[in-house]
């Protein structure tokens, strides 16, 4: 047994004087004054005790790409999230040739199976190939296509079911028809990269879409007379990505999608490529030559945005400052929403019968400790 004591625990959207009860990994009992002669005690001196945080779009870190990791890598990686106190999050490959695709789709499935030292890495996210070349972004345009449900077919059965997540174009070729198809594989359906009417976009959703990846960037924008892609994404009931690094949106955009958009549909995302947690200079991203300038990814050969050197602690705070929302809701953007979108329901919240994955953040919201199923993975040095 182990008790987390003295410490301020985010229950429904608050926080409350609580201590916690872990056992076996799991959330056994939360409440006041929890005592066990056997159980070894954390004494939280009133720090935050907030549910760990689930990021959803991720492609490396810490030196580490997604599309070129092993196993090993990505072990790396999650001891990385960790500290920045991410307990779950998804490997995003960018889009790439169908034999760098399956190897890192091996490597994946081969961390999901034997654990992570740090964050669970709990499935894929496919971002691509099935994208408008008009908003590639950093998506390699020679490799983009049409919808192809038999070889998304193909990959998911050589994921072994684990890939949780792929982003689409829906206007494009043949992606609506498939759209249902992908619903039975299994994976949450998000669009983007896309210059999808407002229509276009209501009629996937029909088909089952319900996401948006990074909400306002690489897609079409809002005109008076056609809302597009992004209008949809705010006025209908999808959930939204949003990268807030204070460069993918600005300050006052943040703002913006936050004061209009419910706040159970947004979920702040890092899109982070290997180059987070370094210094500037020359990375990669796939088959891209990224360069880090001031802590801003760019394509070398173009200078288009290359994903970010973000980590959702970070996020969280610039979300504090450009909303003016509180820590408690801030959180919950980034626990309890992405839980839901993927029915993670042993995770996401305070309760019994959770897994205890939990973060304790000081009074500047810095990560304190990282615990990932009772065990301490992360603790910030003195």
């Amino acid at each position: 047994m182990f008790i987390i004591k003295n410490g301020k625990v985010l229950r429904n959207k608050q926080f409350v004087n609580e201590d916690i009860a872990i056992k076996d990994g799991l959330i056994v009992k939360v409440g006041k004054n929890l005592e066990d002669e056997n159980a070894t005690v954390y004494d939280a001196k009133e720090k935050y005790i907030v549910p760990g945080f689930i990021d959803i779009h991720t492609h490396g870190g810490d030196g580490i790409d997604i599309n070129a990791a092993s196993s090993e890598d990505l072990d790396k990686v999650s001891k990385f999230f960790a500290k920045h106190g991410v307990t779950s999050f998804l490997a995003s490959i960018l889009t790439d040739t169908k034999a760098q695709t399956e190897n890192a789709i091996d490597a994946c499935v081969d961390r999901i199976e034997k654990g992570s030292s740090g964050a669970d890495l709990f499935g894929i996210h496919l971002e691509g190939p099935f994208l408008n070349a008009k908003y590639k972004g950093a998506m390699p345009e020679k490799l983009l296509r049409s919808g192809d449900l038999d070889l998304v077919k193909s990959y998911q059965k050589r994921a072994k079911g684990n890939i949780r997540y792929i982003t689409i174009a829906p206007e494009v070729g043949d992606n609506l028809k498939m759209i249902k198809g992908l619903k039975d594989l299994g994976i949450v359906v998000s669009m983007g990269h896309s210059d999808a009417t407002y229509e276009e976009t209501v009629a996937a959703i029909r088909e089952g879409a319900n996401a948006i990846t990074h909400l306002m960037n690489a897609m079409r924008q809002i005109h008076q007379h056609e809302i597009g892609i992004a209008g949809a994404a705010l006025i209908e009931d999808v959930y939204v990505e949003t990268i807030c690094d204070n460069r993918h949106l600005k300050e006052s955009t943040v703002k913006f999608i936050y004061k209009i958009k419910p706040e159970e549909l947004i979920i702040p995302i890092t899109d982070c490529i290997m180059a987070t947690g370094l210094p500037d200079g020359e990375y990669k991203l796939g088959i891209n030559d990224v360069i880090v300038e001031d802590g801003d990814a760019k394509l070398k050969e173009t200078k288009v945005r290359a994903g970010s050197t973000l980590t959702l602690d970070v996020a969280m705070k610039n979300i504090m400052q450009n909303t003016k929302k509180n820590l408690a809701h801030t959180v919950s953007l980034m626990t309890e929403n992405p839980a839901r979108l993927f029915n993670l329901k042993d995770r996401g919240i305070l309760e019994t019968g959770k897994r205890a994955d939990i973060v304790v953040l000081n009074e500047d919201y810095s990560v304190e400790k990282t615990f990932i199923k009772g065990k301490i993975v992360y603790h910030k040095e003195k």
